[in-house]
């Protein structure tokens, strides 16, 4: 439910409204405007409690109308945030107007090997450094990554190289752990459900990575976000990183463009689309990485790995360093183009 004021409007009033929606049992969440306040109930009400509150609130001074939102996510809402979000993390901006490329291999294999990766990673102009320390995979026979040991090289080698981090946390027990290690949590696309773990990230204050799930609707993947939000942390950025595909003889993933301006008109959080397990084929990255900036993202997730055959996961996806390089390269002209900042 969302209680707009009147034009001109006093503090007063607004304050007025607040303790009102306070005294029925629920957190008002106000909405400065640039000619009105709105003021949000961010909780879902019952049809009763909708009608009591709306005979109540639309009959106080300086209320123009209340009307119900008209999706289930609230705080993921540009309903509730007319504004978009800028997410920061120590000198990194991600949000609009910028362009930030997150890069790095899919895992942490060793120290030599992430700290190789993180030089060509910054010395292309990439921001953010990506890496697994903790691995879902298909198979249980398969790396399953270094865990705490990757999250150290991870926290060593930022320290060197002053790169910003992002590793995913896999449960909501090392939410605290990962934490400790590394800039930005992620949520991998098998976790977007996983909602006892999305709580324990939004606890984190941490800024939050969040995957879109290979099935997952508009509505479930803003809602998984919601999850985030109502435990007071805004700093989510949204990743879309392909869905099921219909046919998986040509590419890993379909990777689902159309859902970057969907987000982008309908919730303020960044978006940033991941084309490496979005297509899982290296030689499709970079079409579907400037791609991306055309549709508005506001980053991509580019797996790069100093030798992808020697990779011990998703090396069939992950450019070399040339190839990330000449990437960054066309990145920087089409940003020119667009009036982004990298």
């Amino acid at each position: 439910m969302i209680i707009v004021m009147q034009l001109g409007a006093t503090q007063e009033q607004v304050d007025a409204v607040a303790h009102v929606i306070k005294n029925l049992g629920h957190e008002p969440l106000v909405l400065p405007g640039e000619d009105r306040v709105a003021i949000g109930i961010p909780d879902s009400l019952g049809q009763d409690e909708r009608i009591r509150f709306e005979a109540i609130l639309s009959a106080m001074e300086g209320v123009s109308k209340v009307t119900q939102t008209s999706r289930p996510y609230k705080l993921a809402s540009r309903e509730f945030h007319p504004q978009s979000t800028t997410v920061r993390v120590r000198d990194v901006a991600i949000g609009p107007g910028t362009f930030t490329v997150f890069g790095g291999p899919c895992s942490v294999e060793s120290y030599d090997q992430f700290l190789g990766a993180a030089r060509m990673v910054q010395a292309a102009g990439a921001k953010v450094l990506r890496g697994g320390a903790f691995k879902p995979r298909t198979s249980p026979y398969s790396f399953q990554g270094l865990a705490l040991e990757g999250l150290k090289i991870i926290k060593q080698v930022s320290d060197e190289t002053g790169l910003v981090t992002v590793s995913e946390v896999m449960s909501g027990d090392m939410v605290s752990v990962v934490a400790e290690y590394v800039d930005i949590l992620q949520i991998g696309a098998r976790s977007m459900q996983n909602f006892p773990l999305l709580i324990e990230a939004g606890r984190s204050m941490k800024p939050i990575f969040l995957k879109r799930g290979p099935s997952a609707t508009i509505d479930e993947f803003l809602l998984a976000a919601e999850y985030v939000l109502s435990q007071g942390n805004p700093n989510v950025i949204l990743c879309e990183r392909g869905v099921v595909p219909i046919d998986r003889s040509y590419t890993r993933n379909t990777l689902d463009l159309a859902s970057v301006p969907v987000l982008k008109e309908y919730c303020q959080l960044p978006v940033v689309v991941d084309p490496s397990h979005g297509t899982g084929v290296a030689k499709y990255v970079q079409p579907m990485a400037l791609a991306s900036m055309v549709a508005g993202a506001d980053g991509v997730m580019v797996e790069m790995h100093p030798d992808p055959r020697e990779a011990l996961s998703d090396g069939s996806q992950a450019l070399t360093p040339k190839q990330f390089e000449a990437l960054m390269d066309q990145i920087r002209g089409l940003a020119g183009y667009l009036e982004l900042s990298l």
